[in-house]
């Protein structure tokens, strides 16, 4: 739906994107992360075409986005970090307004209610906006990005400043929207990106700094395969048995749950999946496995350690 080749940006002397590349395809929520200051909002306002590239081209669903630039944001529906909602309109009129300002061709009123009963905002659609709390002008934020029934949507940071349950709210719309829709969004809160994306753009400095799902961008981090198991048994005979097989790096048991129930930390061979075994060995031992947990990096971590490993790389050359 979307592809971005070699895209550069400069301001003077400082370049705040760097020839990256990246696609969104169909049906895709794709995570964008950086740390302040590493290119995403430069990054997304070329992408809606708020902003000229100095190079690179962008093609929204086909259409080059420089060469047909009214044709191809048809496409796109954005949500800024602070939407741009006029408080003394009602949701039903800023509804109306944004689809004369998209120069929407069909009828009007069905479009709103369309994007009003897909955003769940039905119950406040004649109140003012600033009378709204702040997960509702969230949600009429995204139904303003709506107008038009876009291919994509670009969402930025849209859960910020909300409470848990509006957080969990706006999710569960953005979820839904994903059916029909490809999603780029924007955020800081890395457990949202988690739960949401299927694959993850790390920008830092500029540059893309990696591109792949969640679970690839832990696992490709860490160096050793990681379990948590809670095992019945003689500690010291559990300990042995599992010492013993092949591709194991550790073994240790890090707490005590029942009288002979212990919980262990087992680390194997990376690329070494040592689950099998495990079970196998420990069964022969009459020695059952009550719980297995595969241990993986958090997002987090993951993200932390491609941006810091960027800036020290950086700073050897």
């Amino acid at each position: 739906m979307i592809e971005v080749s070699n895209l550069s940006k400069s301001y003077g002397s400082l370049k705040a994107v760097d020839n990256i590349s990246f696609s969104l395809k169909e049906g895709e929520i794709l995570g964008f992360l950086g740390p302040n200051g590493a290119g995403k909002t430069t990054t997304m306002n070329m992408i809606c075409g708020l902003m000229i590239p100095d190079e690179g081209e962008i093609k929204i669903n086909g259409i080059n986005l420089l060469e047909n630039p009214k044709k191809a944001k048809r496409h796109i529906g954005y949500l800024p970090e602070i939407p741009p909602l006029y408080p003394d309109m009602t949701v039903m009129e800023l509804l109306s307004f944004c689809c004369q300002l998209k120069d929407y061709n069909g009828n009007i009123q069905e479009e709103c209610q369309r994007v009003i009963s897909l955003c769940g905002i039905d119950n406040v659609k004649t109140r003012l906006i600033k009378n709204l709390s702040k997960g509702y002008r969230q949600r009429t934020g995204i139904a303003t990005a709506l107008i038009g029934n876009p291919k994509v949507l670009i969402l930025d940071e849209p859960t910020v400043g909300l409470d848990p349950k509006q957080i969990k709210e706006i999710r569960d719309v953005i979820k839904s929207l994903s059916k029909k829709h490809s999603i780029i969004l924007s955020s800081h809160i890395l457990p949202e990106v988690n739960a949401l994306c299927d694959r993850i753009v790390i920008i830092n400095k500029g540059k893309i700094a990696a591109i792949d799902t969640p679970d690839n961008l832990s696992y490709s981090l860490q160096s050793s395969f990681n379990l948590y198991l809670e095992i019945e048994g003689p500690k010291e005979d559990v300990l042995y048995t599992i010492s013993s097989l092949n591709n194991i790096l550790s073994v240790e048991a890090v707490k005590q749950i029942d009288e002979k129930i212990f919980g262990y930390v087992v680390k194997g061979e990376k690329d070494k999946d040592i689950r099998r075994s495990l079970f196998y060995a420990l069964a022969d031992g009459k020695m059952p496995i009550l719980k297995l947990e595969v241990e993986k990096m958090s997002l987090e971590d993951a993200f932390l350690h491609i941006t810091l490993e960027e800036d020290l790389r950086e700073g050897e050359e």
